[in-house]
């Protein structure tokens, strides 16, 4: 673990590596879970304001599902969340040659809105869990994202520097900055023990 103000990260996020490879993976994270994405309750409140701009972008199911479900809706443990599609996708995607998308992040990228997509999307595969304290964030491993640690490992992205614009966004961009200096420390201190170790073997 590494503390940095009152945020607590997993060394997971310092020490994997990950980069999202959609062709592979088809956008599943969108699709598979237990509910839909955890919204903050300011972004409840967005997502009923920017409906009007983001429907023309949503397929006619999740249209559907958010006139009848609303915006947002509660889970099972009484968490804001967005709403699902017969209990699969998100109502929010959009499918482009068989990849799931985000229709909200659709009408961000084309300038229609500010909001770019709920921070737990836009960190994921990365979890914040409030506390009363403190804040910890921490890797979600799942078998889904097995073509995104592939890519990762293959081109030597970190899990904290693929998510650098979402940590940015969740905490600032001087804590970022601490967490890359203290992931290189890590790596330096790990290296300079490899290799001392090398040298009593030798």
């Amino acid at each position: 673990m590494l503390r940095i103000g009152d945020i607590i990260f997993s060394r997971d996020i310092l020490e994997r590596k990950f980069r999202c490879d959609l062709p592979k993976c088809f956008g599943n994270c969108c699709r598979y879970g237990d509910s839909g994405a955890p919204l903050l309750k300011e972004e409840a409140r967005m997502l009923e304001d920017i409906l009007p701009v983001v429907k023309p972008y949503l397929r006619q199911e999740g249209i559907a599902v958010i006139e009848k479900e609303g915006t947002s809706i509660r889970d099972f443990e009484n968490d804001l969340v967005t709403p699902l599609i017969e209990n699969a996708e998100c109502a929010y995607t959009i499918l482009h040659e068989n990849v799931f998308l985000c229709g909200i992040e659709k009408a961000w990228q084309d300038r229609k809105i500010s909001f770019r997509k709920p921070l737990s999307c836009h960190l994921f595969p990365a979890r914040i869990k409030q506390y009363r304290d403190f804040s910890a964030v921490n890797y979600q491993e799942l078998s889904i994202c097995t073509p995104a640690v592939s890519c990762g490992k293959a081109e030597g992205v970190y899990v904290y520097e693929f998510l650098r614009e979402p940590l940015i966004r969740a905490f600032g961009e001087d804590l970022y900055n601490e967490l890359c200096l203290a992931a290189k420390e890590l790596r330096d201190r790990k290296s300079t023990r490899l290799n001392s170790s090398h040298r009593i073997r030798s």
